[in-house]
Parts: C-alpha cells; structure tokens; sequence
C-alpha cells in the first residue's frame, strides 16, 4: 500500500510502484477529469499540479511523488487562482471539443499562482500543452483574463 495527497485528502492505493500517476488518479480513485493524450508527455493532457508545478501525470511513476500534494481538475476550483481561471474560461467560451482543457486549466492555473502579471511570452513559455482545436488565442485571453480578476 502507499498512501498519496490528492485534493487535500490521503489515499491508501494498492498499485505498483511504478504504474504512472495517470492511472492512479483515473482507475484507481476515478478522477477521470485528467485526461489520457498522448502517454509520452508531450500533449499536456494529462496534467496535474504536484506541490504547485504543472507536471504530466502520464510519465510520473507513484513511487516518485511521496508526499507531495497532488492537485487535480476536480478540486481546482476551490483555489482562488483556479476559480478565477475557470471563470475567465467560460467567460470568453475557450473549449471546443474539451478534451484538453483540464490540462490547459491546471496549467495555467500553476502559471497564475507564480506569476499573477505574466506577460505575453511568459503565457507563450508556460502554456505548452496542445489543443487539436486550435483554441491557443482564447487560452491566452482567458490567462489574461484571470490575471486582471
């Protein structure tokens, strides 16, 4: 058994110690709002916030996180920065289709919490995550958005 932060709240998981934390959140403790990509860290999909860094869960083995806090989509809006995010989200209508934008979220949402006034190319660094859709401009809006709130 090991025992991990998520949310706020300890879980005993019985996994293997190298299983990606993408699949402890998602099959093990049902927090399917991280979602699966691209299973190479690239796309951004699957990220999660661990101690305040946006991290991509899918090439994160649970043997590495300790008792680090883990935060995900599902509790982001009881965080100041992630309630501003999410608001600023709908407000200027970013998803299309939605499947990347808990990533996107939890992305910008660590961005915001360590740089609350970025700047354009501090957005452009942060925010690397892909979207099929194309909706980068209104990412960007929104972080601008949440910024200013």
């Amino acid at each position: 058994m090991t025992t991990i932060r998520v949310n706020g709240r300890d879980h005993e998981v019985a996994v293997e110690a190298d299983t990606p934390l993408l699949w402890v959140l998602r099959d093990t403790l049902g927090l399917t709002g991280t979602k699966y990509g691209c299973g190479i860290a690239q796309c951004g999909a699957c990220t999660v916030m661990i101690d305040g860094q946006a991290t991509r869960s899918c090439q994160v083995p649970l043997d590495s996180v300790g008792k680090a806090e883990i935060r995900t989509i599902e509790s982001i809006e009881q965080d100041g920065v992630g309630r501003k995010v999410v608001e600023a989200w709908v407000a200027d209508q970013v998803p299309q289709c939605g499947y990347c934008q808990s990533g996107q979220v939890m992305a910008a949402t660590a961005l915001l919490t360590q740089n609350p006034k970025p700047s354009e190319s501090d957005i452009a660094d942060a925010m690397t995550n892909l979207c099929r859709c194309g909706t980068y401009n209104r990412i960007a809006a929104a972080i601008r958005r949440a910024a200013q709130a």
